[in-house]
């Protein structure tokens, strides 16, 4: 009931707060014999990393991941794994003035009213730091997916505010503070100054896919790979909005032109995308694609209206180190989680169904 495990087979439990000393994550159920060390983790963690331009929080930190258990002479055991990385640069004093008041569109006051009290030093639990250990984690599944069945994921930003953003080459996805895949980001730049300067924030929609997906990952009713998937990325911090290959789209579409037509050459091929990889809930091989929308960072310098313990009404800003655009960073945390529903129901298809024989021609 707590909620902080997500999968079964591949089971993955977050813990620690945002000014504590460290978080981490244990992973239970990693198959054994897998070569891994820190240095197969930390690059997705630099990813994801705060303080690595003027566009996010300014919050230092290494992120340096320590393994702690389930690895021995350089391989998974199959017992749990513990990863912890160090907390180094809180500033808890900049929390004081909101210890007894609440950030609208934040979760203190659902956390206060749930549990009758909060850590209030960067959010405590609720903070987007707590994303940290799920890459980390995602990291160790997606060394796993890529040797045993070639798997590759990757994300990127689509739109950040009212700004629609093109798609040029993966390549540049990793050449930008905005994880676009675009040569000229100076739009984006221009924009997000202009809303760091203003002291408000906005929101961005994400694209996160896999390629070479096993065929048959997902389960027909309801532990289904698409509805596991947008589980999972709702857990993500912001995250309003969840669609699977053309989602919302759809409804607009005709039915003689949205299913996916099956071809024989090569045979169990597909000539579109429109249902992104799944089908009945399981997948088809083609590659996984999936969006999600993300809110506006809640904690702004604009000045806004709320109410304190009491019940009185307050004038609220929020000062501090914050992400203008909470967005900007999450491609990597999107893609882990999109990895760890995959690690999930590939463990699972394993468990059932590794004796089915693929049929002649296929």
């Amino acid at each position: 009931m707590s909620g902080n495990t997500l999968g079964n087979l591949f089971a993955v439990t977050n813990f620690g707060e945002s000014h504590g000393p460290a978080i981490g994550c244990v992973i239970d159920g990693c198959p054994p014999g897998m070569a891994l060390s820190e240095a197969d983790i930390q690059p997705e963690l630099d990813r994801r990393r705060p303080g690595t331009s003027k566009f996010v929080t300014q919050r230092q930190e290494a992120d340096q991941v320590e393994i702690l258990s389930g690895v021995y002479q350089g391989r998974t055991t199959g017992t749990p794994i513990a990863l912890l990385i160090r907390n180094t640069d809180q500033r808890s004093k900049d929390y004081g003035d909101i210890a007894q008041r609440f950030r609208p569109g934040h979760a203190d006051y659902t956390y206060w009213r749930k549990y009758g009290l909060r850590d209030p030093r960067g959010g405590g639990r609720s903070s987007a730091r707590l994303t940290a250990p799920t890459v980390a984690a995602g990291a160790v599944a997606r060394k796993w997916l890529r040797e045993k069945y070639g798997t590759t994921f990757r994300g990127c930003m689509t739109q950040v505010g009212e700004l629609a953003i093109g798609f040029e080459n993966w390549q540049h996805v990793d050449q930008n503070p905005f994880f676009a895949p675009i040569a000229d980001v100076s739009a984006i730049e221009n924009y997000m100054g202009a809303l760091r300067k203003a002291g408000d924030s906005c929101g961005a929609r994400l694209r996160v896919t896999a390629q070479h997906m096993p065929v048959g990952l997902g389960e027909p009713i309801y532990d289904r790979l698409d509805a596991d998937i947008a589980h999972a990325l709702m857990g993500l911090n912001a995250v309003k909005g969840v669609e699977i290959g053309d989602g919302f789209a759809s409804v607009a579409h005709k039915g003689s032109t949205h299913g996916d037509s099956l071809r024989a050459d090569p045979c169990g091929s597909f000539a579109s995308n429109h249902d992104g990889g799944v089908l009945g809930g399981i997948s088809t091989g083609q590659d996984l694609e999936v969006a999600i929308a993300i809110k506006p960072t809640s904690s702004i310098l604009v000045p806004r209206a709320s109410i304190d313990e009491t019940g009185a009404p307050v004038e609220l800003i929020t000062k501090g180190r914050h992400d203008p655009c909470v967005g900007i960073r999450a491609t990597p945390i999107a893609e882990a989680l999109l990895v760890l529903v995959v690690m999930e129901h590939a463990l699972r298809w394993r468990a059932q169904c590794a004796d089915v024989p693929v049929p002649n021609g296929f």
